[in-house]
């Protein structure tokens, strides 16, 4: 496989991602962005802990949908994320979803 053919694959498969997120974004209550990944949930519990003089948080959804372009599922019951980077969420306002 070609450099160009796999520039190529990688951007079809992005295009299929986004396109899957517009489908299902309105599922869904929080958007969800740590330093990994990009979530979608309808459940989010965040807890901010310390440890050997570190702070990091940790973070459980359910409900979730996971932007990643190599998951054959995105759709997953629940996720832990351990992370020492600041998390983002945000409460999606149902009414002002509208995707082209």
């Amino acid at each position: 496989m070609s450099a160009q053919e796999l520039e190529n694959y990688e951007s079809d498969l992005e295009l299929q991602l986004f396109r899957e997120y517009r489908d299902v974004v309105s599922l869904f209550t929080y958007v969800v962005e740590t330093e990994r990944r990009f979530y979608l949930a309808n459940q989010v519990d965040l807890q901010v802990r310390s440890g050997g003089g570190e702070v990091f948080y940790e973070l459980r959804l359910a409900d979730v949908w996971v932007w990643d372009i190599y998951r054959s599922n995105r759709f997953v019951r629940s996720v832990r994320v351990v992370t020492f980077k600041d998390v983002n969420i945000e409460e999606l306002n149902k009414q002002d979803i509208s995707l082209p």
